[in-house]
């Protein structure tokens, strides 16, 4: 599946190349924060917070409409810190981290604000699960209890610090199950077969390389490359 998408974005980016959008795609740096929650678990709020970082590539077709492809390492999960001072103490901790690659549409007002929408594929490279303070060794990637894929739907926008830097604030949620698992109910202590999902929020910074090259070139109009 990976070397699929891959293929596609490189002949995406060869055709783009030999349209003349070569000179206006523009490249970016993302670093930021997660904010996560697994719906599902029996764990409430964004609690679990982990890194969210990697690169990106813009291409615009005017100043107000652009597409933006990520290739993303995010660290998603859920926490619950200790409850009760007993063995079974109430803790709670999984972690589930993806390379992920979003694909967003742009618009952009006034040369300030962008906002966006659309999709991510994410592929589970880690696994590990901690309740009541002790690891459980069957929550693995080979174990299958979580699917090894992860698809989600977007909203983002991005606000101008200054004139390459933005601040982004995205949604995320997964479209299918992450897992369907057998959980004990909170309220009434007994087993109930629930399918999870990925929530999160996340805060970035992203560092915008190209931009005025990119607006010279759309004002010439594209050149063809032969």
């Amino acid at each position: 599946m990976i070397k699929r998408i891959t293929g596609v974005l490189l002949f995406i980016a060869a055709l783009l190349v030999q349209t003349g959008y070569g000179q206006r795609i523009m490249g970016a740096a993302i670093v930021g924060l997660n904010a996560t929650q697994v719906d599902g678990d029996e764990v409430y709020g964004y609690k679990n917070f982990g890194l969210n970082a990697g690169l990106s590539a813009i291409v615009p077709f005017n100043n107000k409409w652009s597409v933006s492809v990520e290739n993303i390492y995010s660290e998603k999960g859920a926490h619950q810190r200790v409850k009760y001072l007993d063995s079974l103490d109430g803790s709670y901790d999984l972690k589930l981290n993806y390379l992920e690659v979003p694909v967003l549409l742009h618009f952009t007002d006034k040369d300030i604000v962008t906002f966006g929408a659309g999709m991510s594929w994410g592929r589970l490279v880690k696994v590990w699960e901690q309740r009541n303070g002790y690891e459980m060794p069957a929550t693995t990637l080979e174990s299958g209890i979580y699917r090894s894929s992860d698809l989600n739907f977007l909203l983002d926008v991005r606000f101008r610090v200054f004139e390459r830097l933005r601040f982004n604030a995205r949604y995320a949620y997964s479209i299918r199950p992450i897992a369907t698992r057998e959980i004990i109910d909170s309220k009434t202590g007994r087993p109930n077969i629930r399918d999870q999902y990925n929530g999160l929020f996340s805060f970035r910074l992203i560092y915008v390389f190209n931009e005025r090259l990119s607006r010279e070139s759309r004002r010439q109009g594209p050149q063809p490359q032969f």
